[in-house]
């Protein structure tokens, strides 16, 4: 991923939150039931800090149906009280909340549908917490130690040397990370602290994480092998090609349990499933949802291991969620119609149809995504060559990557506020280059709009030593008259972003 230590953190905050901690006294959590729900975050932050009004709490919620993470935030009053509504889409939802007084101090917090979870938390001098106290009562190391157990297993690396895996059977590498999950899962098993039903939830998700980052990027994987073990970066070696049966590692993931729904992974293991050429499932589109099941299941179910159940209705819905949620494109006539049709008034209908009003709200400030083409361009004059397509602009630049989920969550962050800039001098730029799938590029920026550049990875690695990045997302701010005034890694927040364009215009 990347380098630097923000964005590390930031990664793993991403991480962190497919964790979602759940209480070991009501149980309810071990059964989630899909409901189109809101729920309520109330709370008072207290803080030795003299900027107490400037305290921002943000929350993160799995949203599992319509298939992404949602982040809400608020700034807290000079009392230290904040509130925030938050859309579920389970009777049980579990999310992730962090205060920017201590980021890396994350939290797990459950939510009912219908509900008011109220937190109230201490810092003290250092701006470590020194109180916690949450309603619904949860275990407290639940709430406070999972994301050290987490981290700890993500960092876990075994004391011996590396070994080839690019010139072994893919059979191999598959084994090779059932072993890794295994070390891994060790830790938490071992742990003593956290309740049963939080580590049920670690175990299953660090699962989904590993092979969503490991299993589907099987090619990606066995060049990174070759250059750490031979370190040869020239060459390309010999790699067996899979096929889709290389994929029934999904049967040992017993997909069918109604417990994925508090895994924050689940959403992008989905997505992997949604989108993967040898898989070959095909586009949703306006297909009737039954028409469509049926040719799911015929592709599908000899490699998850059943051909019924609720997962596939999940995987529909899902299928739905890409297209508002990737592209930000609202549901067709036709799709609803469809939806309406197969799940009558239900759940997943009302999920569905609530985030496609709010796509087609977004859709009316959405500009749409130009590609442009500087590939003839000198490495040392592409950012001349952007920057002269759009004079007397303040232009925003960002450096990103379709893999990269900081990038990802940050113009996620960003999007309601560029409303703020439309008709106005300004120009977002977005730059990546050829660690991008193309094709998923080409699918990502739809959702994403502005001006968008797939640059030669040597134009790209200039960029990034030229302005001494180590990582991404990374940002370089141009005033009207071409100068740089401001260069960044890792997304600062929406508001600093907001202030420094404002100072410009």
């Amino acid at each position: 991923m990347t380098k630097t230590k923000g964005l590390g953190f930031l990664y793993i905050f991403c991480f962190l939150l497919l964790l979602s901690g759940k209480p070991p006294v009501d149980g309810l959590i071990n059964s989630p039931a899909i409901v189109a729900g809101t729920a309520k975050v109330t709370g008072v932050i207290r803080a030795n800090s003299t900027n107490q009004d400037s305290t921002m709490v943000t929350i993160v919620a799995l949203h599992p149906i319509s298939g992404e993470n949602v982040q809400y935030k608020a700034l807290v009053d000079q009392f230290g009280k904040f509130a925030i509504d938050v859309e579920v889409e389970t009777n049980i939802s579990l999310i992730g909340l962090y205060t920017n007084l201590n980021t890396n101090k994350l939290l797990f917090i459950k939510l009912e549908s219908g509900g008011v979870a109220n937190i109230d938390i201490a810092y003290n001098s250092d701006n470590d917490i020194e109180n916690i106290n949450v309603k619904p009562t949860m275990n407290q190391n639940d709430i406070t130690k999972g994301f050290e157990v987490m981290d700890n297993m993500i960092r876990y690396r075994p004391n011996r040397a590396l070994q080839p895996l690019y010139d072994k059977s893919a059979d191999y590498f598959l084994n090779h990370i059932k072993t890794a999950i295994s070390e891994k899962l060790a830790i938490v098993k071992k742990d003593t602290l956290l309740s049963r039903e939080l580590k049920e939830v670690l175990v299953n998700d660090l699962q989904l994480w590993m092979y969503k980052i490991n299993a589907f990027s099987y090619e990606e994987m066995m060049m990174l092998n070759y250059r750490n073990t031979s370190n040869d970066t020239s060459k390309k070696p010999d790699i067996q090609k899979i096929d889709r049966s290389y994929y029934r590692f999904l049967k040992n993931l017993r997909l069918n349990d109604i417990q994925y729904l508090n895994c924050f992974t689940f959403q992008d293991f989905q997505k992997e499933i949604l989108q993967n050429d040898l898989i070959g499932l095909p586009e949703i589109g306006e297909t009737d949802i039954a028409t469509w099941l049926k040719s799911v299941k015929v592709i599908l179910s000899d490699l998850v291991g059943f051909d019924n159940g609720l997962y596939y209705d999940i995987l529909a819905a899902n299928a739905y969620g890409k297209q508002l949620s990737e592209e930000l494109r609202p549901l067709s006539e036709k799709q609803k119609k469809n939806i309406v049709s197969y799940w009558k008034t239900g759940e997943i209908a009302k999920i569905l149809l609530r985030k496609n009003q709010k796509v087609v709200e977004a859709n009316k400030f959405k500009s749409p995504a130009v590609v442009n083409d500087v590939s003839s361009v000198a490495n040392d004059k592409v950012v001349e060559a952007i920057l002269a397509k759009h004079q007397n602009k303040v232009v925003l630049i960002d450096l990103w990557a379709t893999w990269c989920s900081p990038c990802l969550d940050a113009m996620q962050e960003f999007r309601d506020t560029k409303k703020d800039f439309k008709d106005r001098d300004v120009v977002f730029v977005y730059i990546t280059n050829g660690s991008s799938p193309r094709k998923l590029w080409e699918e990502k920026i739809k959702g994403i709009g502005d001006q968008h550049y797939y640059l030669a990875d040597s134009q790209w690695k200039y960029i990034m030593d030229k302005f001494d990045f180590e990582g991404i997302p990374s940002y370089l701010l141009y005033d009207k008259q071409g100068l740089l005034r401001n260069k960044f890694t890792a997304f600062p927040g929406s508001n600093e972003v907001k202030g420094m364009i404002n100072s410009l215009l």
